[in-house]
């Protein structure tokens, strides 16, 4: 399986070698042009991860707070994992559910357990969640994940569930869409092969080229939304985040449709760890690049921020490009009944909660979001994707953010954050431009306060 036509690492090498030549006024006329939130080539990509100077830095920032604006608004995505097992058969060297863990708790959630943790992730006031398997066939079968995703959906008021999954055949993609999977989100971790060879020693993953090609056979199953991402600090920061951008430009070209998500970690210390230090470290100020050129690139891809991140730089990044942020994550198997620490797949930074995180948002003045209607409207693939390119998908972002924020001050939150979040949504409704829009809205808020829930536009 040869996948040189997705990631052509001697041209990834020639694109960072003539970035590193570029002039000052070269880069400025790159975020000039990246304000009308058509995207970047890799070679205009590849000048801007040579920004260092706080001039040109600022500017960055401030186009990326621009462009996601004008593609979404100021809504920001809410979501929280939920691990289903620990077992696992990869060696991945940075990753604590690694096979040669010989200490860590090893648990795989049956039927009801699994049901049991979505239902205390909805107490929380949740909508959305990232179901998050380890990967043993044996253990975490296509009907472990199928029948996850039916009972969450049947027994809880979660309304949209994305997977995170080992590669599967497209007989067991196909299944996966019969049950209404939202996102596929599967991660190369590092795009550099060499790389990549020495960080997964032993088990499936190792095997690079089936991983890259695990999108096609989503696809060939009828899946149309994905999500991708790198575990920045394995290899150098600017070759993988080119190699990704080439890998949504590969996807785009071959089946019409960008990645629905790009994912951002960064490497956090993990229980019995096979590395002793960060290969590839990477400061606060690079990993706010980092998302800055994300999201000049690749403008309609929802950029997701983990709870890896501290609350300081979480704070900071929501103005920089971020569209959609995990909250009160727990990273073990049952972890949202009592957390076991010798169970985490790694350590999380930020411990705030739901509650206190939507706070935050909306003293900033973003809209925290918990809406699922493109899911449920089919808006999905490149129904999104020319939605969100043509800058309309935020005619609907903004509205169905004030109207699930509704739900959540109602139904789950404290008194101050009902304080605040009534003054956003009231502020939030008289930026409304369409006087038809913004009654409408106004109508179906009536309509929350009566009992209804779950509209939207």
């Amino acid at each position: 399986m040869d996948t040189t036509g997705i990631i052509n690492e001697r041209k990834i090498e020639e694109l960072l070698n003539t970035g590193k030549q570029s002039s000052k006024i070269e880069r400025l006329d790159v975020i000039e042009k990246a304000q009308d939130a058509q995207g970047l080539s890799l070679e205009d990509a590849a000048m801007l991860l040579e920004i260092e100077g706080e001039e040109e830095m600022n500017l960055l920032f401030e186009a990326a707070k621009v462009i996601k604006e004008k593609i979404y608004g100021k809504r920001i995505v809410v979501f929280t994992p939920l691990y289903t097992s620990n077992e696992c058969q990869n060696n991945c060297l940075y990753c604590g559910f690694r096979v040669a863990n010989k200490d860590l708790h090893r648990k795989t959630l049956c039927t009801s357990e699994i049901a049991h943790e979505a239902k205390a992730i909805e107490n929380q006031g949740h909508k959305r969640i990232l179901l998050v398997c380890g990967e043993d066939k044996k253990k975490t079968t296509i009907h472990h994940i199928t029948e996850a995703l039916q009972n969450i959906y049947q027994g809880t008021d979660i309304r949209r569930i994305n997977v995170n999954a080992a590669p599967m055949s497209v007989e067991e993609f196909k299944k996966l869409k019969e049950v209404g999977i939202g996102t596929y989100q599967i991660f190369q971790e590092t795009y550099h092969r060499e790389t990549y060879k020495v960080m997964h020693p032993g088990g499936p993953k190792s095997n690079y080229d089936d991983r890259l090609h695990a999108l096609g056979r989503a696809f060939e199953a009828g899946i149309d939304d994905f999500g991708i991402g790198v575990l920045f600090g394995l290899y150098d920061y600017r070759f993988d985040l080119l190699a990704s951008l080439m890998h949504a430009e590969y996807m785009e070209e071959n089946y019409s449709v960008g990645p629905h998500t790009i994912s951002i970690p960064r490497l956090r210390p993990a229980m019995d760890s096979g590395l002793k230090e960060t290969p590839y470290p990477i400061t606060d100020e690079e990993f706010k690049k980092i998302v800055a050129v994300y999201r000049l690139a690749l403008p309609y891809t929802g950029i997701i921020l983990s709870t890896r991140e501290s609350a300081e730089l979480r704070d900071q990044l929501l103005s920089l490009g971020v569209s959609q942020i995990s909250t009160g994550s727990k990273t073990s198997p049952g972890g949202n009944g009592k957390t076991d620490h010798e169970a985490q797949q790694f350590e999380t930074s930020d411990e705030r909660t739901l509650d206190e995180m939507v706070q935050v948002m909306c003293d900033q003045g973003h809209l925290p979001s918990f809406c699922t209607a493109c899911y449920r409207k089919k808006r999905t693939g490149a129904a999104f994707m020319e939605l969100a390119k043509d800058e309309h998908i935020h005619e609907f972002c903004e509205q169905n953010a004030i109207l699930t924020l509704k739900e959540n001050l109602l139904d789950y939150a404290s008194d101050e954050t009902v304080i605040k979040g009534e003054a956003l949504i009231n502020k939030a409704l008289g930026e409304i431009r369409s006087s038809k829009i913004r009654s409408i809205t106004r109508e179906r808020l009536m309509e929350i306060e009566n009992g209804k829930r779950d509209l939207y536009l």
